[in-house]
């Protein structure tokens, strides 16, 4: 595949930092001794459930009840009495969410009914490579509920995950072994030394494990140091190294029979039967970020933070074919291959400035950002491999990966300028408001390549758009807070994918959100609750006329949905975080239709119109429910439970996923320096999927059946 010429970053540079940061930095350190000392604010123990606060929502440090929106935060306690490994994992704890397979390769998840897949950050920083996730670095999760292009730019319809990496601040040695019944092997290391004027932190993880899918295998290394260097005493520069490998099976799931999942061993894999030669996906993710504040005064202070991500993936599957002949109960298998390599960078500048009008107290954040990333494919077609084969008892073929169809290159170019201001306005202390708004100018370019070399398509596009917000906040008391807001975002053609002569004429989607909702600070502060209701509507989605099978403007999805949170960090060693969503996630208005639908009794695929049906892979009512109880002498025990509706699998709704209810539990010893915990998932052993595809009626993922992991910890 062509290559547009790229910086020299490799991840020797990654291991360079490292060394600096634990060689020469602490000398560096020690000759700056004259200088004032840093205050180091953060907590050790990170054991709260309960998050008063929030950067994500604001791009601010402000307090949860003062935002008029849902925002779920997953803080670093959770995540490790969970032993969460993935961003799967940690949604566990988010009301509202659906999970896809991501065609085996990648994290994606849809909120309140939209898909997410290009709505990944981290620390602010857009993060839309398709791969895996590993948290070993990551301190806590926040997600944003409703659109957020005001200070995030194009996508996030339902919402947005954002990652907050761990950073200096804390004199840790933490060193952690994982073993899973499934002869998991994880090790996790996070250092870190506080200096004068320059600190460190290094994290890292090395997974070896196998899985209760047949043939599945993950091999990962995970590597992120960090440094900050206090320039003076109201300057600070932050850099920031990650470097992630990983390899694995290609796993895309499981076919339907008659309206459900087939019915078979959650182990049963469909694809080829050497696939650990034949089906893996490897990703190589490096990235670097230069992070300066400077404080110009207690009411004016600047940031600005640069990010370069370079991302490669070598995807190969084998999975279903086409539709499953339910006569015959059979399928056919084809293999296919997928390379990506992209890279690009994000530039941010903002000036936070806090004024006074009057009586009228402001916070206002100006800012810009501009980027750009490359985004370089090539694809070859599935060639068929199999034929008949049984969707009860299948006998997987041998297949050759160097065997393979067409192939197809995309080259792609996405470029970002956009202007932002944002206004936090105190009138009162029981009325507050927030109003914002973002112009972004969003240029895509992209060129198609045949197999002979030949450009086939030469397309751009370019999108200017206002993103605004408004949000009203009333606090009659100190423990409440009731808010109502209103948002808007939009989706260009081409977001995630590269333009096609079906979509490059097209104009971006649009997302509106309204939103009322209440938060409760309860138990003197040691609790916080949460009520929302909104309606999220998304207009011009793109789908297929079923005549000219071209791409047309034409479709609206709404959600109607309620949430409630609770977290709590209560006297007696209690702690708790639960939630509750219901969605109603319609497709209002549609001429589109799902060709792609499995006809019972049939030998052939039918057609079903998608208007009415419901948005794939979001359930109607879900829940969650996790709480841990410190017993005294070292011992924690804790436990909870998962409760997912019903979901159809593809936009026809012909394919139901049935609800289910997981129930987890964990024990711990804590003691000094060491610590072992136990972790039990699915107590019940419950079969059930766990997530789709999202367009297929087939490639659903069974769910892990009953299974253990030993963690053991030695902190310093």
């Amino acid at each position: 595949m062509q290559s547009r010429s790229k910086p020299g970053f490799t991840p020797i540079a990654i291991a360079l930092l490292g060394a600096f940061a634990a060689s020469a930095l602490p000398q560096l350190a020690q000759a700056q001794e004259s200088l004032p000392a840093v205050t180091v604010t953060a907590a050790k123990d990170g054991a709260a459930y309960m998050a008063p606060s929030s950067g994500s929502a604001t791009k601010t440090d402000m307090a949860l009840r003062d935002v008029p929106q849902t925002i779920n935060v997953v803080p670093a306690a959770v995540i490790r009495d969970q032993h969460a490994l993935s961003i799967q994992d940690v949604m566990k704890n988010i009301p509202g969410v659906g999970l896809s397979t991501g065609d085996g390769q990648r994290d994606q998840v849809f909120i309140r009914g939209f898909t997410a897949i290009g709505d990944q950050f981290v620390d602010g920083f857009r993060d839309d490579a398709l791969y895996f996730r590993d948290l070993s670095n990551v301190e806590r999760l926040e997600v944003i509920k409703g659109p957020a292009a005001v200070l995030y730019g194009r996508g996030s319809s339902g919402g947005l995950v954002n990652r907050i990496t761990k950073k200096p601040g804390l004199d840790i040695t933490d060193v952690a072994l994982s073993l899973t019944n499934t002869a998991g092997r994880r090790g996790e290391i996070d250092v870190g030394r506080v200096g004068e004027d320059v600190s460190w932190r290094m994290t890292g993880a090395r997974e070896l494990s196998d899985s209760y899918r047949d043939q599945q295998f993950l091999n990962r290394t995970a590597l992120a140091p960090t440094v900050a260097i206090r320039l003076s005493g109201d300057t600070q520069l932050l850099l920031q190294g990650d470097y992630l490998e990983d390899r694995r099976l290609t796993d895309f799931g499981i076919p339907s029979y008659q309206g459900r999942p087939v019915n078979v061993d959650p182990a049963t894999y469909f694809g080829a039967a050497n696939a650990r030669d034949a089906d893996f996906s490897q990703s190589r993710v490096v990235s670097t970020s230069a992070t300066l504040t400077h404080k110009f005064s207690d009411t004016l202070s600047l940031r600005n933070a640069f990010r370069y991500y370079d991302y490669h993936l070598d995807r190969n599957n084998t999975n279903i074919s086409g539709n499953v002949n339910e006569v015959r109960g059979t399928m056919s298998l084809g293999h296919a291959k997928l390379n990506r390599d992209e890279n690009g960078w994000f530039n941010q500048t903002e000036l936070t400035q806090k004024l006074a009008t009057g009586k009228v107290r402001h916070e206002v954040l100006y800012g810009a950002e501009f980027g750009t990333q490359g985004k370089d494919a090539s694809s070859w077609a599935a060639t068929v491999v199999a034929t008949n084969v049984s969707i009860f008892n299948p006998v997987l073929p041998q297949v050759d990966r160097s065997k393979l169809g067409v192939r197809s290159d995309t080259f792609g170019t996405y470029d970002t300028a956009a202007g932002y201001v944002q206004d936090a306005i105190t009138f009162s202390d029981a009325w507050k408001a927030l109003a914002g708004l973002r112009y972004d100018r969003y240029q895509q370019r992209s060129r198609l390549v045949n197999a002979t070399g030949t450009t086939t398509a030469d397309l751009s596009r370019t999108d200017s758009a206002y993103s605004p917000r408004a949000g009203l906040v009333w606090q009659p008391g100190a423990t409440q807070s009731y808010y109502a807001s209103w948002s808007r975002s939009f989706q260009p053609s081409g977001e995630n994918f590269a333009l096609a002569a079906n979509n490059a004429d097209l104009a971006p989607e649009s997302t509106r959100n309204t939103e009322v909702g209440a938060k409760y600070d309860l138990m003197d502060g040691r609790a916080s609750a949460t009520v929302s209701l909104f309606r999220l509507e998304r207009d011009n989605i793109k789908t297929s006329d079923p005549v000219t099978n071209r791409i047309v403007p034409v479709g609206t999805q709404r959600t109607d949905g309620l949430e409630l949170t609770f977290n709590a960090d209560l006297r007696g060693g209690w702690k708790m975080t639960a939630g509750y969503a219901y969605l109603d996630a319609t497709i209002t208005d549609s001429i589109a239709v799902d060709r792609s639908v499995n006809t019972p009794g049939s030998t052939t695929a039918s057609s079903v119109a998608i208007k009415g049906k419901r948005a794939t892979l979001t359930s109607r009512n879900t829940a969650n429910l996790w709480l841990t109880k410190d017993l005294g002498s070292g011992f924690t025990v804790g436990g909870g439970a998962n409760a997912i509706g019903s979901r159809f699998a593809n936009p026809g709704n012909t394919v139901l996923l049935p609800g289910y209810v997981t129930a987890d539990a964990m024990a711990a010893y804590r003691s000094g320096r060491y610590e072992v915990q136990l972790n039990v998932n699915n107590i019940g052993d419950t079969r059930h999927i766990v997530s789709g595809h999202g367009s297929s009626p087939n490639l659903s993922l069974p769910g892990a059946p009953r299974n253990l992991a030993l963690t053991l910890r030695y902190s310093l």
